[in-house]
């Protein structure tokens, strides 16, 4: 099975300090981003995108939900998204304001939810920020189900254990059972394996200012098993 695992688009950003033209200009710039990771999809055979959060960022406009829904109806594989705290889940953020195509399921609730995918013997949980700040989401969590594979997509900090936005510890990651989960936030991309779990992000596909520089992108993720 592959996987595409993106996060923390910002579509929208402020990009305070610049130019009213600067500012224009790097907005152009991001409304690609969610057409580039579909033909990134489509390119690699994908069987499965997931969406770490943080797509959006504050204040949203129409043109940014457009290029996101298009991109997303363009992939027909199945899309699981997991809002953040820049995009969190509250009834004014576009999750819940306006509709998105079928295959896309969106997590909208304060507590990880699973959904069955049987095509792919595989099961996704996830969860959403419902406000700027958000406990520990993996804490006391065991994957449940018996497909073959379980997979987590959230928002959460792995870099920090009094973090207010979803700190995970490696030793939730180890009891949670789960084989891969597609982490958001941090804006460098990295990983760490606990038990037989592997946890990642892929970091932000386009650095916001000078001090984004560090690795970041997209993962393209292939999973197997042994029978």
């Amino acid at each position: 099975m592959k996987i595409l695992h993106s996060a923390d688009l910002h579509l929208d950003s402020a990009f305070v300090g610049r130019s009213a033209d600067a500012i224009a200009a790097l907005r152009r710039a991001q409304l690609r981003l969610p057409g580039l990771l579909a033909e990134l999809c489509r390119a690699h055979g994908c069987d499965l995108m997931l969406l770490s959060g943080d797509l959006f960022d504050g204040n949203w406009t129409m043109a940014s939900v457009d290029a996101l829904r298009s991109a997303l109806a363009a992939v027909s594989v199945p899309v699981f998204i997991s809002p953040g705290n820049h995009d969190f889940c509250s009834p004014d953020s576009p999750w819940l304001r306006e509709s998105w195509p079928e295959n896309v399921h969106i997590f909208k609730e304060h507590a990880i939810q699973s959904v069955a995918v049987p095509s792919l013997n595989c099961r996704v949980y996830g969860a959403a920020f419902t406000s700027m700040d958000c406990g520990a989401l993996l804490e006391n969590f065991a994957k449940e189900g018996d497909e073959q594979f379980h997979i987590a997509v959230l928002h959460g900090d792995p870099t920090q254990k009094k973090s207010p936005y979803n700190p995970i510890s490696q030793a939730q990651v180890a009891a949670s059972g789960l084989d891969y989960i597609a982490l958001g936030h941090v804006h460098k991309a990295g990983s760490f394996r606990a038990g037989n779990t592997l946890c990642a992000w892929p970091g932000c596909p386009m650095g916001r200012g000078f001090d984004e520089l560090e690795e970041k992108g997209v993962y393209l993720v292939t999973m197997e098993k042994q029978a």
